[in-house]
């Protein structure tokens, strides 16, 4: 996934294992599993059940942890997580997971989403005399457990995490135990693995086939589970609402290879690929993906439509990441250097470039762009999800219709923009009959906010928060 380059980027991923002597390790390739996530940050918290320690930094997950910082995190239970900043911006400060020492005990947080409340929360919290160490909406559930007026973790968790709202999938860890939490509305992917006698949660089950545990279920929205010594139990913080997965999970963030609610991330994106055939045929010689996330769909189209795929463009895994350059120039430089057409394939061909998005179109330009440099005699885009009109509010990074070229053009203006002979895109219905969810209701499970403007929450809500010294029960 270009990730950098295409200004199109999930908030983080988490990762947690309890009940393993080599725990630090395992949740090492965990997140590397979940890289793909976030480019920006990555940590690990451990605890051998005396004491929590943390390490983490800027940048790739390589790059922050060595075999010797590993060695001197010893512990039967880690938490971790990758992140890309959206909420909060950048910083090592809002690098998690998030470390919180009291006399009353410490506890560590990994988040995945984005709290639509977290302003109102914090002011809330502020006024009650809470000073926080970070802009990350992740440490307001931090202030909520700590501020609670009921007497064990678990209900002070539990009622921390009914007062927000929006999108979050998290793993805390104290001395003690290992809780795992997921939205009333499922908005992102939370998994809960075996690996052994101990249990693994992840924001993917790719993490789970690299360390090897074996894939148990999902979790549950509103669910609240417990993890510890006497193993694993189940309750909930909230009733679940309506099923709300962010579709963009199978379109583009997830890595083929896991699988969420039961569902190929693979398989979905052929199926839509297949779908974009139906539903826009193409007089064409040769078809091609987007690397990496387009491919699964570009391979069925290929397969729908009887024209062959190729490898008409090619990744260079080993460029840094482009999105710190300064200057737009230097960052088109970096769209060349992290993709190159195979002129051989396209030259003198017509060309269908299979894609599964376009937020900002600069990107999609450039790749159209870079294949009639090579000689392709015509370039048509298809996309193998609806235009993005709107803004998400749950942890993507588009806060404002305005930097959406779908909310501001026809569809025939951004085939000008982007310079291709024909700009197609799925239609709504096809892309969520495809990607084969079974959940009732005509969204089928889906979040399809910035598709259509239809959020599944209220995206500016009233919290019934609580009184100095009380708790809502």
């Amino acid at each position: 996934m270009l990730t950098e380059i295409r200004s199109l980027n999930e908030e983080c991923g988490v990762f947690g294992i309890w009940g393993h002597e080599n725990a630090t390790q395992i949740s090492y390739y965990g997140l590397h599993a979940l890289q793909h996530r976030g480019q920006e940050g990555a940590g690990i918290v451990a605890t051998d059940g005396k004491a929590l320690k943390a390490l983490k930094g800027e940048g790739l997950v390589n790059e922050v942890f060595t075999q010797e910082k590993l060695g001197e995190m010893h512990g039967h239970a880690a938490i971790g997580h990758v992140r890309y900043a959206t909420a909060g911006g950048s910083g090592i400060e809002n690098v998690q997971p998030l470390l919180f020492n009291s006399t009353t005990g410490s506890l560590a947080i990994s988040h995945n989403g984005n709290l639509v409340n977290a302003t109102e929360l914090k002011g809330h919290l502020e006024r009650q005399g809470s000073i926080f160490q970070t802009t990350s909406d992740t440490e307001v559930l931090a202030h909520l457990i700590k501020r609670s007026g009921y007497e064990t973790f678990e209900e002070k968790a539990k009622n921390a995490l009914s007062l927000l709202k929006g999108a979050f999938a998290c793993a805390i860890l104290t001395e003690e135990a290992m809780y795992v939490a997921l939205d009333p509305n499922g908005l992102r992917p939370f998994s809960l693995g075996r690996l052994g006698d101990a249990w693994v949660v992840a924001s993917e089950t790719c993490a789970f086939d690299i360390v090897g545990a074996e894939f148990v279920r999902s979790i549950e929205p509103g669910e609240f589970v417990i993890i510890n010594k006497d193993g694993v139990r189940a309750e909930r913080f909230a009733y679940p609402e309506e099923r709300s997965i962010c579709t963009m999970e199978y379109v583009y963030f997830s890595r083929p290879d896991s699988d969420i609610d039961g569902i190929n991330v693979h398989s979905a994106r052929k199926r839509l690929g297949i779908q974009l055939a139906k539903e826009f045929p193409i007089e064409a010689d040769v078809v091609t993906g987007v690397p990496d996330s387009s491919i699964s769909a570009a391979i069925g189209y290929s397969e729908a439509s009887g024209i062959p795929y190729e490898l008409g463009l090619i990744k260079n895994r080993y460029v840094g990441r482009t999105f710190i350059q300064p200057s737009q120039d230097l960052r088109e430089q970096g769209v060349k250097m992290k993709l190159s057409p195979v002129r051989q394939v396209v030259k003198g061909k017509r060309v269908i470039m299979v894609d599964d998005s376009i937020v900002r179109g600069t990107t999609s330009r450039h790749i159209v762009n870079l294949l009639k440099e090579a000689g392709a005699t015509e370039v048509h885009v298809v996309i193998s999800s609806p235009p993005i009109k709107s803004p998400c509010f749950y942890g993507i990074d588009i806060s404002t219709s305005g930097e959406l070229i779908a909310a501001n053009n026809t569809i025939e203006e951004m085939r000008e923009i982007i310079g291709a002979d024909s700009l197609s895109f799925l239609s709504v219905d096809g892309m969520v009959q495809n990607i084969g969810r079974t959940d009732p209701g005509s969204k089928c499970g889906h979040c399809l906010a910035c598709f259509t403007g239809e959020y599944p929450t209220n995206i500016f809500p009233t919290t019934v928060l609580p009184h100095e010294k009380e708790t809502v029960r």
